[in-house]
């Protein structure tokens, strides 16, 4: 079977398809991962093959337009409207790439949030189609929608309230887009104002969701059509090797803590580095700094080498498990490792669904209440970690929580299900 992976984003978006695909050719199948050029060398490494979409994100992000939608925060309607500045330019584009990097040979494409291009695609090429998500988006009245601040919960009815909003505000800004796009381009009829979502809820298509039912138990409406699998971990390459000076520097004293905003901008990267920088100096700790694509600078002025090592990147599953705590974004991917590491997280949201992760961690005690980015003081990140690396209840969860995770295989399971819904429909 030739299944096709369309997915968008930054790394954490990304690297759990890469596992996917990893577990998709080694029950068997071709696999195309179609995604941003800077990741073609990693689904290469995994003998996945590539269709190419041509926009940066990262040069996105760090655009004014980017920067703004960032900072948007838990504000709905803000939100949507930075979206809508920063993709508008571009979203044709994305279209047209993602239309010609899907062979019409394939069997199946399988769809990330952001790569919902698939969807239509699919329908275009009459092959079936399945979403991944990594995030909890389907409806429920056990949680309200993750886009909504959390004190929004007045009960079942207004929980299931939200979602549908969600889906309305996650496609009435680009409807015209699309539908022009599905007109021109798939000649295909354009969809209202209440599609896709209602189609995929009245054809019952499969979505399955990276991440744990011990992290987020599934709700007891969602229908038998939506899984969760587990999450999808893409291991370090066996031949990977860290860096000497790294190594050095974790053996010279007790574990540090991790620090690392991923793909976060920041308007002023020396400013939050100063602060991280007294942070650990207040708390007493040592820490390692990732630069990542943005958030810390990646000058190494910092002058207290036995206190604190930067570097831009290394493999999160090597690293979390000898840190004593970790500070960071909340990014779906970035969560899932420190989770299966067994280190207690201080979140630092910025918008999307990072508050919502914060906010998970923080009810399964495996860290601290999260601080918003805008809200982030030297003062309020020194006391998060003292609490997290000086309470042995929180450290005790954290490390129990990693050992249920670590036993789980979501990719396995995840290959399953979609053999078993490929053996049920052989097309569209």
């Amino acid at each position: 079977m030739h299944i096709t992976l369309l997915t968008i984003g930054s790394r954490g978006d990304i690297q759990p398809f890469v596992a996917l695909g990893r577990g998709l050719r080694a029950a068997g199948h071709r696999v195309r991962l179609v995604s941003h050029a800077a990741f073609q060398p990693l689904a290469e490494m995994y003998d996945l093959e590539f269709g190419l979409i041509s926009t940066n994100p990262h040069q996105i992000l760090t655009t004014e337009a980017g920067q703004a939608w960032v900072e948007t925060g838990t504000n709905i309607l803000g939100f949507v409207r930075q979206q809508m500045k920063l993709t508008g330019a571009f979203a044709r584009q994305i279209l047209d790439e993602a239309w010609a990097a899907c062979e019409p040979a394939t069997d199946l494409i399988i769809f990330s949030l952001f790569g919902i291009p698939g969807y239509h695609i699919a329908e275009r090429l009459r092959v079936p189609r399945m979403a991944a998500w990594l995030q909890p988006l389907s409806r429920t009245a056990a949680f309200p929608s993750l886009i909504v601040p959390p004190t929004w919960n007045f009960g079942p009815g207004f929980n299931r309230l939200t979602h549908r909003l969600a889906e309305y505000l996650t496609w009435l800004p680009f409807q015209r887009t699309f539908n022009r796009w599905r007109v021109e381009t798939l000649g295909l009829p354009p969809l209202s104002a209440t599609d896709p979502f209602k189609q995929i809820y009245r054809q019952q298509m499969p979505i399955l969701y990276g991440f744990s039912p011990t992290v987020v138990p599934p709700p007891s409406d969602w229908p038998a059509w939506i899984a969760v699998t587990g999450y999808w971990f893409l291991d370090r390459p066996a031949t990977w090797q860290p860096p000497a000076a790294l190594v050095d520097f974790l053996a010279a004293g007790p574990p540090p803590v991790y620090i690392g905003f991923g793909s976060m901008p920041s308007r002023s990267p020396a400013a939050l580095l100063k602060l991280v920088v007294e942070a650990l100096r207040r708390s007493g700790q040592r820490g390692v700094l990732l630069t990542g694509w943005g958030g810390l600078p990646a000058e190494a002025h910092v002058h207290d080498s036995n206190r604190l090592f930067m570097l831009e990147s290394v493999p999160h599953d090597w690293l979390f498990p000898q840190m004593a705590a970790l500070v960071h974004h909340g990014g779906a991917g970035t969560t899932a490792a420190g989770l299966r590491a067994g280190v207690p997280a201080i979140i630092i949201p910025f918008f999307g669904d990072q508050p919502y992760w914060g906010r998970r961690l923080a009810e399964l005690g495996v860290g601290p209440k999260p601080i918003m980015f805008k809200d982030l003081t030297v003062d309020l990140l020194a006391q998060a970690i003292c609490t997290a690396t000086g309470n042995p209840h929180m450290q005790a969860k954290a490390a129990n929580l990693g050992q249920r995770l670590r036993a789980e295989n979501g990719v396995a399971r995840a290959v399953h299900l979609i053999e078993a819904f490929a053996e049920r429909r052989p097309g569209e």
